[in-house]
C-alpha cells in the first residue's frame, strides 16, 4: 500500500487527483492536508470522504511544528504538493501571501520530508516528492514555439515567481541532499470543482446570472488548455514511473484565445440552458498588469518517457465542463456566497 500525503487536496486539481487515484488504484491510501483557505472546499470530496483509504487533516504547510508532527506520525511514501496560492490577480494585490505559502510552505514540506526519510535509512526506498507547478514559470511565448523542459525560467508575475522559487527549492533538495523528486509543469487546467474566479467557471457563472463577462484587454491572450482528468493521469504516471530528479511538462495541445473560450461558453449555454445569454454580455476591461501573451506546452518528453498524451480533445472537454457546472449550480452558489465554509464545521466539528 502506497501512503500518499496530498497537500492542497481540497482545491480544484488536488480534489480531482484524490478522487482519480482512489478510483484507479486499490494500493493507495491518501491523507489530504489542506488549510481550507477561500478556495479549499471539502464538498469536492464528498464521494470519497467515507473511503477507508482516505483521511483529512486541516493544517497549513507553513506550520513547521505541525508538518514535522504529520510526517513523524505517518509513513508516507509519496508527497504530492498542490498547496499554493494560485490566482494571478490576487498575487498582484498581495504578493507576500504567495511568497509565504508557495515558497516558505514548500520549504517547510521539504525539510520535514527530508528529516523523516533520511532517518529511515539513506532515503527509504521508493519515496518521492512531487512538486506540481505551472507553465507560467517560463514566462511568455511569441506567436510561435512551445515551452520545453529546457526553456529558461522567466516568471513575470508574483505568482509565477513564487512557483518558480518553489521549483528551484525542490531541485536543490535533489541536488544537495539526494531527495527523490519530480517537478511537473502543466498548462491551464479546466474541469469540475474549479473556483469561480478562474476564466471558465467565472464566465459560466456570470452567464447564468446575466452579469457582465469581463475580458482582459483584447482577449487575444493564448493559453493551452488541459482537461483535469488528463492532468491527474499524467501525475499518476510521474509518481510511479518518473525518473528521479526529472521535470515533466504536461500540456493539452489545445491552444485557444481567451475571447474564443468566452464565446464558446456563451454559445453552449445559449443553445442548451439559457437563450437569453449572448455576446452582448462581453465587457472588455483594462488588461492585467504583466499579462503574458501566450503559453504553449511541448509534452514530448512525458510522451516518450512515460507514454502519456492528453486524451480529452478541447471541444469535448469544454462541453463536459460547462455541463457539469450547469448540473451543479448549487455548488457554485455556495462558493460565491461563502456557505461552503460551513461544511467543514458540520462534517468535522471544527477539528
Amino acid at each position: 500500500m502506497k501512503r500518499i500525503l496530498v497537500t492542497g487536496g481540497a482545491g480544484f486539481v488536488g480534489s480531482n487527483f484524490i478522487i482519480y487515484m482512489l478510483k484507479q488504484h486499490d494500493d493507495v491510501a491518501i491523507l489530504n492536508l489542506d488549510a481550507l483557505t477561500y478556495c479549499g472546499n471539502l464538498k469536492n470530496l464528498v464521494e470519497v470522504e467515507n473511503n477507508s483509504r482516505y483521511s483529512f487533516i486541516r493544517a497549513d504547510i507553513t506550520d513547521r511544528k505541525m508538518m514535522e508532527k504529520v510526517f513523524c506520525e505517518n509513513d508516507f511514501d509519496w508527497v504530492v504538493n498542490f498547496a499554493a496560492e494560485s490566482h494571478v490577480d490576487r498575487a498582484i494585490l498581495d504578493p507576500n501571501v504567495f511568497v509565504t505559502t508557495n515558497v516558505l510552505g514548500t520549504a517547510t514540506l521539504l525539510s520535514s520530508a527530508r528529516r523523516v526519510w533520511e532517518e529511515s535509512g539513506a532515503w527509504k526506498e521508493g519515496v518521492k516528492f512531487l512538486q506540481v507547478s505551472t507553465d507560467e514559470v517560463y514566462g511568455s511565448l511569441g506567436p510561435t514555439g512551445l515551452f520545453t523542459e529546457k526553456t529558461p525560467l522567466d516568471p513575470h508575475s508574483p505568482y509565477s515567481a513564487a512557483k518558480a522559487s518553489a521549483d528551484l527549492l525542490v531541485k536543490s533538495y535533489a541536488d544537495t541532499f539526494g531527495m527523490p523528486v519530480n517537478i511537473t509543469r502543466c498548462s491551464n487546467n479546466y474541469g469540475p470543482f474549479q473556483f469561480p474566479e478562474k476564466l471558465i467557471p467565472l464566465m459560466i457563472n456570470n452567464c447564468l446570472s446575466h452579469k457582465d463577462l469581463p475580458v482582459y484587454g483584447d482577449g487575444l491572450q493564448v493559453r493551452d488548455w488541459l482537461y483535469v482528468d488528463d492532468h491527474c493521469r499524467a501525475l499518476d504516471l510521474v509518481l510511479r514511473n518518473g525518473a528521479p530528479g526529472q521535470t515533466y511538462n504536461i500540456g493539452g495541445n489545445n491552444e485557444r484565445t481567451n475571447i474564443d473560450i468566452v464565446k464558446l461558453i456563451i454559445k453552449h449555454i445559449a443553445d442548451n440552458a439559457d437563450a437569453g445569454v449572448g455576446e452582448h454580455l462581453i465587457k472588455h476591461v483594462d488588461d492585467r498588469k504583466g499579462h503574458d501573451r501566450r503559453y504553449g506546452i511541448d509534452p514530448t518528453k512525458i510522451q516518450n518517457e512515460l507514454g502519456w498524451l492528453p486524451e480529452t480533445v478541447f471541444d469535448k472537454g469544454i462541453k463536459l465542463t460547462i455541463d457539469w457546472y450547469l448540473a451543479h449550480r448549487e455548488w457554485t452558489k455556495e462558493i460565491v456566497s461563502g456557505e461552503y465554509e460551513k461544511y467543514y464545521e458540520l462534517q468535522y466539528g471544527g477539528r
